[in-house]
């Protein structure tokens, strides 16, 4: 089954002057978050925040439709600084996601409990090797006692933290100040929460979510040095570390750490109560390649039929379902990437779907260096489970099968029941970008899906295509959705 590389189609270029430096890559991983600066004059961000309180007094909080509210709000990403960090990070092709939402953090309030963001109407999963990153912009100044955004530096691969109520937490915070124009890019898994607001001031930030379109091959920013040189102190240092190897385009394991320790001692850490002593077992198994790879499937069925309660809870604050973390079994198996893949596959005709919907999830954060899965991966594509289905797809993707009969799935997957595998699909046909115009009549149908977020992948999947009937479909969608910025409730005509 032929293997490709992802389309190009769509890159940013970028001038290299912006890019992040290793050393701010590497911050990014260990601490979840780097800040940079649109450094426009003044008057700019202090004309956005004007609209924002314009907009608030008029019509209230516009939800996804703040940016067409107020376009001006593009050129903050548009700024080199910031398409030079977001490139460093998920690589040249990255596009902003759909949902945004602007936060009033008012005075005298008394901010949320920590929490992690869900990834909006679908379920990912969560993982070191990030896909998605937030964007917290400001624009006003913003101190410590306005309420900024806090953050629990390093803790993004953790499940949980010691309380989700900040008085009694006892990890310590990282408030993300700054003045106007002042972008947080912050790994999607952070624990954040707005803190309190003790000033009389109002504190606006508007939060934007990107996504990666590519697995990374090489390094995407200003790469110097191979080596890790991170924080010494670094607690999950070999989770950080495997996330540095992927990010630098290597998918193959490190050589072992000379730790000593066997190979049933650490899958038997695999099960500590502690959430540090738990990674680094499963980043250590990652560099031990095949030897291990047949305990650790077992330890990944157990571990991902004992979440599956978790899994499929709805709690209040969040009905559509859960973004569960992927098990630390099923981590190390990433790690140990294409010596795991055999096994893998054979692991994809387990008779439970979540734990065939886990090892879908795996041979994605392995990427292409799996091509041999392909065929199996086609076949879980028509799971009887929606999620093995919509896990299918985004492997696909990642993975870079532009074959005759992926395009087949793909266009019979565009009509599926279940919105999060359309979604994929359309994923898929953009990361893919091949002229395939079999898909269009789906895609264009999927123009109007009852969930909105679809509306726009099957945009992003006609714009990527890229053919003339591509672009007729989707030019003609959008003059019929066209929102005019300065049509109001009292400004009409």
């Amino acid at each position: 089954m032929p293997v490709k590389r992802q389309s190009t189609k769509g890159k940013k270029m970028t001038d290299n002057t912006f890019l992040l430096n290793d050393a701010q890559v590497q911050q990014f991983i260990t601490d979840g978050y780097i800040t940079v600066r649109a450094d426009y004059p003044p008057e700019f961000h202090q004309a956005i925040y004007q609209q924002i309180e314009v907009m608030f007094e008029a019509e209230g909080n516009t939800g996804n439709n703040i940016l067409p509210r107020i376009p001006q709000i593009q050129k903050v990403f548009d700024h080199p600084a910031l398409k030079g960090a977001l490139t460093s990070l998920l690589g040249e092709s990255y596009i902003m996601n759909p949902h945004r939402h602007c936060h009033l953090n008012p005075p005298d309030s008394k901010g949320q409990h920590w929490h992690k963001d869900c990834y909006v109407f679908d379920h990912n999963m969560r993982h070191p090797r990030f896909q998605w990153v937030l964007a917290l912009y400001y624009p006003q100044d913003t101190t410590e006692d306005m309420g900024p955004t806090g953050l629990l530096s390093g803790k993004q691969f953790y499940k949980k933290v010691s309380h989700a109520d900040p008085q009694l937490a006892s990890e310590p915070a990282a408030p993300l100040c700054g003045e106007a124009g002042t972008v947080s890019l912050v790994h999607f898994d952070a624990w954040h929460r707005a803190t309190p607001n003790l000033s009389a001031k109002k504190r606006y930030m508007l939060k934007f979510q990107f996504a990666r379109m590519q697995t990374p091959q090489a390094p995407s920013w200003n790469h110097k040095r191979r080596e890790w040189t991170g924080d010494a102190n670094d607690e999950n240092r070999a989770a950080s570390v495997d996330v540095w190897n992927w990010l630098c385009g290597n998918h193959s394991p490190s050589e072992p750490d000379g730790s000593g320790d066997t190979a049933s001692t650490l899958v038997g850490a695999l099960q500590d109560k502690s959430e540090t002593v738990r990674l680094n077992a499963a980043y250590t198994l990652g560099k031990m390649g095949s030897s291990v790879v047949p305990v650790l499937i077992d330890a990944m069925r157990k571990e991902t039929l004992a979440s599956i309660e978790e899994t499929t809870a709805k709690p209040p604050d969040n009905l559509h379902g859960t973004n569960p973390t992927a098990g630390y079994a099923a981590q190390a198996l990433a790690a140990i990437g294409s010596q795991a893949v055999p096994a893998l596959v054979e692991t994809l005709e387990d008779e439970h779907w979540w734990v065939r919907a886990m090892t879908t999830d795996v041979l994605t954060k392995i990427g292409q260096s799996v091509g041999d899965a392909v065929p199996a991966l086609m076949e879980r594509t028509s799971d009887e489970h929606w999620w093995v289905r919509r896990n299918a797809l985004e492997a696909l993707g990642t993975i870079g099968s532009c074959s005759s009969n992926t395009t087949v799935l793909l266009v019979d997957a565009v009509r599926d029941e279940d919105y999060r595998v359309r979604r994929n699909a359309a994923l898929t046909l953009a990361k893919l970008g091949q002229p395939v115009d079999e898909a269009i009549p789906g895609l264009v149908e999927m123009l109007e899906d009852e969930n909105r977020y679809n509306r726009f992948y099957a945009a992003n999947a006609l714009r990527r295509i890229d053919t003339s009937a591509a672009r007729e479909a989707l030019m003609s969608a959008l003059f019929t959705a066209r929102w005019c910025s300065i049509t109001t409730k009292n400004n009409q005509y």
